[in-house]
């Protein structure tokens, strides 16, 4: 009996990621044999950073950018995870041509996050950022404060920091979320930080609309299949928590970055297959690794 294969409407590019790859797009389709730089990958998936890169989007770090012989005739795309005040800074002082897609929602956040800094500071309070260390939308935050706050990626790690007094209960505090987290992780975060304020905590819903919806969609399409290929490039920080979801309800939950990597012993006569992926999976991936599934797989 063959499979049944299905892909869930709601995976693939989140706003802020189709609004970056439609203005890089239009740009070098604008200015043909013209290349596009791009601070940092435009978005985590290596299959679509290899289709860009075939049509002139040049992934490229703040050090490859000074060595750059004619930075005024030269674009750089600032991608949606945002950057730290000082990028603009830089790309300013070499004239680089700045093309800001920071997604709105990233930029609604970095003013929040400077906005409660300003509110804390005189009273000696702390800004708590629920985040990947490192992550590049971090980062943009942390930016906003002179790195003056503290960012934990789980449970534990809150606990730690908050043992080595890193984060101090008898003073105010503000908790954000880096907008691509899960909501469930982050209530757990912040429960156990209201628990422990003794001078009050103030806690910012901060993740976005849409990926907190995806949490909600994606539980409800894996309980529906019988096996799940969850389609993510390997640097995907969302693809890593959402397979993780998909993996908790539905245990034949497989991770693939490419549809070649499917095996045909996950499958059994008749399994209803549902393909699904990150907010950073690009559609046109997911269609192929139906088409590979239902073309090879018996």
């Amino acid at each position: 009996m063959a499979l049944e294969v299905e892909i869930d409407r709601h995976s693939g590019f989140c706003g802020g990621v189709i609004r970056a790859i439609g203005r890089a797009e239009r740009f070098l389709a604008d200015s043909p044999g013209r290349k596009l730089y791009s601070l940092g990958a435009i978005v985590h998936n290596e299959a679509e950073l290899k289709r860009l890169g075939e049509k002139g989007l040049v992934t490229v770090t703040l050090e490859d950018l000074r060595d750059i012989e004619e930075p005024g005739s030269e674009t750089l795309l600032i991608r949606a995870h945002g950057e730290p005040p000082e990028t603009y800074a830089f790309a300013e002082s070499i004239g680089i041509n700045v093309t800001d897609c920071t997604c709105p929602v990233v930029l609604k956040l970095q003013e929040s996050i400077r906005e409660a800094w300003e509110r804390l500071n005189p009273l000696g309070g702390q800004v708590i950022i629920f985040g990947k260390v490192g992550h590049a939308e971090v980062l943009g935050l942390l930016g906003q404060v002179d790195g003056d706050a503290v960012v934990v990626e789980n449970l534990e790690m809150l606990r730690l920091a908050l043992q080595k007094g890193e984060i101090r209960t008898d003073v105010p505090l503000e908790i954000f979320s880096q907008t691509t987290k899960s909501p469930a992780e982050y209530s757990g975060i912040c429960e156990e930080l209201s628990g422990r304020a003794q001078a009050g905590i103030k806690v910012h819903q901060t993740i976005c609309s849409q990926v907190a919806s995806r949490h909600e969609q994606l539980s409800e399409f894996a309980r529906g299949h019988d096996v799940i290929i969850f389609v993510s490039g390997a640097s995907s920080s969302n693809g890593k928590v959402l397979y993780e979801l998909c993996k908790s309800i539905n245990p034949r939950t497989f991770h693939i970055a490419s549809p070649e990597e499917s095996d045909p012993s996950w499958f059994r006569p008749g399994d209803k297959v549902g393909i699904c992926g990150a907010t950073s999976t690009p559609r046109w991936l997911l269609e192929d690794a139906a088409r590979h599934i239902e073309g090879t797989i018996v």
